[in-house]
């Protein structure tokens, strides 16, 4: 199982931190005068930069906003040690954080470090030598269900998370107007679909479903799972845009990331997995989640299709950073095209019904 275990790789042109700076601070922070001091990224992700930092033997993710990024909300990084902060102790699969740094002079940017969690990352290919049965593979999908299930099951109020309740309309109402905010925001290219998906959306905006802590980026890529035991799910990263909000709506999320087995078309989140023999549907792990929840999920059709169109414009910001020469990571250069897709995909969910 070794292949697939989260890997570093030198850092990226453009990207690298500034050591004079960060290792003294490091240092007097966490306490840690000696050993040798190393940084190193992960290369996977589109939007936060995520760094192994080493003092001696002490590993941490370092995490900071992107060079070039205009969406601050979308890259707070004291919010999301805050929220780590509060749900560790409540919430078994979450980071203990270390430390965050609001001097930007540091690094040039807001950071914080947490612990980092040995363990396995459902990527996009197939390690060579993996060996899956449709057992493991079930099992497996089901892990990372109940444990979507688990957090919004989470007494967030004993977490102490109030805060991150917004009291004014409803949240679906706030998600879509914000969204297409965003939408229009970041536009650099006509395309179709967009205004007419955001358009139904605003026709038809349900009730919400009830109010949890959600993750909002639940996925494969966001999970670290036991190396040993794949079904257990012992990391959930990537907390940069939880809030309290409606959990079917979280639902909806993690499966517009979701491919069915055989199903072709474009994913900001694809992986062999879901096509291995064994690996549960949608409407399967849909299922599964209401009865451990108890929660209503009539709706899901609906959340389902502005998850997806919500994915085109998150694609469409990370592109409009590269449009506008923000940053030069290649792996954006045709970006656009798939926020095309992801758009058309969405209007399908519309006119079809179904998900």
């Amino acid at each position: 199982m070794s292949g697939l275990m989260d890997t570093t790789a030198p850092v990226r042109a453009g990207e690298e931190l500034d050591v004079a700076h960060l290792e003294p601070y490091l240092r007097r922070a966490l306490e840690r005068p000696g050993g040798a001091f190393s940084v190193e990224q992960f290369p996977g992700g589109h939007s936060n930069l995520t760094y192994l930092v080493r003092i001696g033997d002490l590993e941490m993710v370092l995490r900071r906003p992107p060079f070039g990024s205009t969406v601050k909300s979308a890259h707070d990084m004291g919010r999301e040690h805050t929220i780590l902060s509060h749900i560790h102790g409540h919430f078994r699969p979450a980071p203990k954080p270390y430390v965050f740094c609001e001097d930007e002079s540091v690094i040039g940017a807001k950071f914080y470090a947490m612990e980092r969690l040995q363990g396995t990352i459902i990527r996009v290919q197939r390690p060579e030598g993996l060996v899956l049965t449709p057992e493991i593979v079930r099992r497996t999908c089901e892990g990372v269900i109940h444990t979507l299930a688990d957090l919004h099951l989470m007494d967030w109020r004993a977490a102490g998370l109030e805060f991150l309740q917004k009291k004014a309309g409803s949240f679906i109402e706030r998600q879509v107007l914000g969204w297409e905010k965003r939408w229009e925001a970041s536009k650099t290219h006509e395309t179709r679909h967009v205004e007419e998906v955001f358009r139904w959306c605003k026709e038809r905006m349900p009730p919400d479903t009830g109010a949890a802590l959600i993750h909002n980026d639940y996925k494969f890529d966001n999970l670290i799972l036991d190396t040993n035991d794949l079904a257990k799910v012992i990391g959930v990263l990537d907390w940069e845009m939880s809030t309290i909000g409606d959990p079917v709506f979280d639902l909806g999320v993690t499966l517009g990331y979701w491919m069915n087995p055989g199903e072709v078309g474009v994913s900001t989140s694809r992986t062999f997995f879901t096509q291995e023999p064994g690996t549960l549907t949608r409407l399967e792990l849909a299922d599964i989640y209401a009865k451990r929840t108890g929660y209503d999920i009539t709706n899901l059709h609906y959340y389902f299709a502005f998850a997806v169109i919500k994915l085109a414009v998150v694609l469409q910001q990370i592109y409009y950073r590269y449009h506008h020469g923000l940053t030069k990571d290649q792996r954006f250069a045709g970006m656009h095209e798939g926020v095309q897709a992801l758009a058309d995909r969405a209007a399908e969910i519309v006119e079809t019904g179904t998900i």
